[in-house]
Formats: C-alpha cells, structure tokens, sequence
C-alpha cells in the first residue's frame, strides 16, 4: 500500500491554515490517523486477526477509503451504518480488488428494514436465540454469516456502569445459563440443532481498556462457552480496546488473539471505535465573553452537550491545547457553553493568561464520539469538518447552516 495524502472528495475548493479555520469546528489530522491505522495493520500482520472499524464511534466517511486501505471492513449498528460502509467503504475498495467486510449486530432487528442488512452486510451478530429464529432462516438463504452474542457476566469496569454490558440485568448478550438450555429454548426450525445455524460467537465487553482486560475476559468466555468454540469458526473480541493508547499492552492483546486460533481454530476479529481515531482529533472553539460569579468564567461557541456530549455523559475532562489543571497556571477559568443548560460546563482549566474575546481554543481528543453524537440543542450550530494535511494545510470537507438544523425539526 503507497502512503500519501489521500485525496477527498471536491479537494480545493476550501483550503486554509488551522488558525484560518471557522469555529467551531472539528479537525481530523491525517498524520495521527494514519499512525493508529499502522498500528493496527501491524497487529493484523502480526497475528492474521481481521480488525474492523466500529463506525459508532467515527464516522468519518471522507476517510472510509484511506480506513479501509488499512482495515479488514467496518461494523455497524444499524442499517444506516451498514450503507454508510457499503457505499463509502467498501464501493471505492472495490474498484481496486479488494473486498472489505461489513458486519452488524443489533440487540433486535426490524423486520421491514432486515431486507437492507442483508443486501449490505456479509456478517450478521443477533441478540437472542428468538431473533435467531426469525431472521436466520433468511440470512442463511442468503448466504450470510451468522454470529450470536454472548454475555460472560465478567465486568472489568470500574465507575462507568451505563457502559458495562455485563451489568447485571444486561440487556446485551446471551448468558451462559440461556445459551446452555438452547435446545430447549431454540424450538422451533432451530430444534435439531440450534448450533449448527451458527458461524461464530461475538462478546463486547471493555471500553476504553487494555488487554489485561481482555485476558480476564477470555477466560471467562472459556469457562462459561468454551464448550462450544470448537464448533464455530469465528469469534468477535467487539469493542473497547485501546490498542492505540501508549500504555497499551499490544504483545499481551497478540497473546489473546493466537489463543483463541491455536486453541480453537478460530478467526479472530476486533472492532474497536475510538482506537481508529484516538487523539487524532481536534475541536477548535473561539472565547465569546468572559465573566466573573465567583470564579472566572468563559463562554465559547462550542458546546458540551452539543458537540462533545461524552464530557457529560463519561463524564470527563477533554485535554485542551496550552492550559493546565484548575491553579496550576495563573489564571483559571470555567469554561461553558452559550446554551439555556446550566450544565453546560466543558470543565476547569488554567492558562498562562487572562482569556480575552476572540481568542481560539483547541480541544484534543475530538474525532472519536464526537461527530457522531452531536445536536443542535437550542439551535445551536454543528461544527464544520475539516482535514489537516501532513503538510500542516486544513481542507475544509464540510460546512453546516441553518438548513441541517431546520430538517431535523418538522
């Protein structure tokens, strides 16, 4: 594979430097995305894993085909996402003789919409032996691969239970109590041998974590499911691994992948999200007013709730350009959002001086569940997309108006 800017779509009708760069806006940096890629092609080269890109976390379609240059595919939640893989994806690798899979898994699929996940996808995860029931008959017609999520009961988490899906009353995955009693539970057309429908079994469990994690986990997989792995001939390690974080332990996630292939004779696949884009992400905002009640505040145009909901939902504290901890630099300030919601705090930050209006804030971290969860609570404006070249020149790659707001109101 050549390396090399890769060429977006309508390339030269907006270039400008990053200082040049409306507000808000979301920047991706070309150079840190394709070093997390390399980073993961290693791991595939290494070991002969499939990793694929988890477009709930980035979905950056301008990008899908320097992504799929590196990736086995993408895996969506929906038929949506399928398409967007299908189309963006997948269509322009075609042109070029490659293949690139497209997997899905939904914790329960419509029936008037299951027609499109059988026309884009090639590997189809369900919830529940009752979803197994209703669509594998027509997914196996089609000649798809059909997977079944389980749920190991292990939670490696700690303080972030709405992302644990092991949780107890977890609506995600079959236990092994349920999977262990399948043939009485399957009925039905499954009854002879409700095993035999499928290809491989998928778990998500981690966010966010290393692969000590991940061990823990398999080993419980084993314990609880490992019985049936001989039979399939797949296994989907799902999300949440922070292959491309420093501190990774990536010997110790290659350990983990050659024993589920020696032991059991399984392609090994890993979707995660966020390692794809991890800190290759920026989101530049200006300083509206300053004020002070109490404590030095500043309002910019960009928005928590907005623009960055995982700073409320994690919650945490994005790391922003130039700045340090609540009084570790002489002046510290509360940073918010020019929104009705008193919360829309971004969070506390210090800064060698006092902020002033019109000055210009980048936020890091900012490609990965961000794009894909943002509003326009209030009315407030979505940011523009932008891409920053090797060389250090932003393409603009999309802007949004009053238009993207009106119509998703009626």
């Amino acid at each position: 594979m050549e390396k090399g800017s890769f060429n977006l779509k309508d390339e030269g009708e907006e270039h400008m430097k990053f200082t040049e760069l409306p507000t808000p806006c979301y920047v991706v940096d070309e150079a840190l995305l394709e070093r997390n890629l390399e980073t993961l092609k290693g791991v595939m080269e290494r070991t002969g894993a499939r990793i694929l890109l988890a477009q709930k976390a980035f979905s950056m379609y301008a990008l899908y085909p320097l992504i799929g240059r590196y990736l086995q595919g993408a895996t969506a939640s929906g038929p949506y996402e399928a398409r967007l893989c299908a189309e963006e994806m997948a269509l322009p690798l075609a042109r070029q003789g490659r293949k690139l899979e497209n997997h899905i898994f939904s914790p329960a699929y419509r029936e008037e919409t299951f027609d499109e996940v059988l026309e884009y996808c090639d590997h189809i995860v369900f919830n529940s032996w009752k979803q197994v029931r209703k669509f594998g008959p027509g997914a196996r017609a089609a000649g798809k691969s059909i997977g079944l999520r389980i749920n190991p009961e292990c939670s490696t988490q700690e303080g972030h239970a709405i992302y644990d899906p092991c949780a107890p009353g977890s609506r995600l995955g079959v236990t092994a109590a349920v999977f262990g009693n399948l043939r009485e539970r399957a009925g039905g057309i499954l009854a002879k041998d409700p095993l035999l429908w499928l290809d491989g079994l998928h778990f998500h469990t981690l966010c966010e974590q290393n692969s000590d994690d991940l061990e823990r986990t398999l080993d419980a997989v084993e314990e609880k499911f490992g019985v049936y792995l001989p039979g399939m001939k797949w296994i989907n390690f799902g999300g949440g691994h922070h292959i491309t974080r420093p501190d990774y332990d990536i010997p110790r996630l290659e350990r983990c992948i050659r024993r589920m292939q020696e032991k059991y004779s399984l392609t090994v696949y890993l979707e995660p999200g966020e390692a794809v884009a991890l800190n290759a992400g920026f989101l530049a905002a200006t300083v509206l007013e300053t004020l002070h009640n109490g404590a030095d505040i500043a309002i910019l145009d960009a928005s928590a709730a907005c623009h960055m909901p995982d700073v409320l939902e994690m919650p945490y504290r994005p790391p922003l350009q130039g700045s340090g901890l609540p009084g570790e630099k002489p002046y510290t300030y509360r940073l918010g959002a020019p929104t009705c919601l008193a919360g829309d705090v971004i969070g506390e930050y210090s800064f060698d001086c006092p902020l002033q209006e019109g000055d210009r804030l980048v936020f890091e971290d900012m490609a990965i569940y961000s794009m894909v969860k943002n509003n326009t609570f209030n009315g407030m404006p979505l940011p523009a997309i932008a891409l920053r070249r090797k060389d250090g020149d932003c393409v603009m790659v999309k802007r949004f108006g009053y238009e993207d707001f009106k119509r998703r109101l009626s």
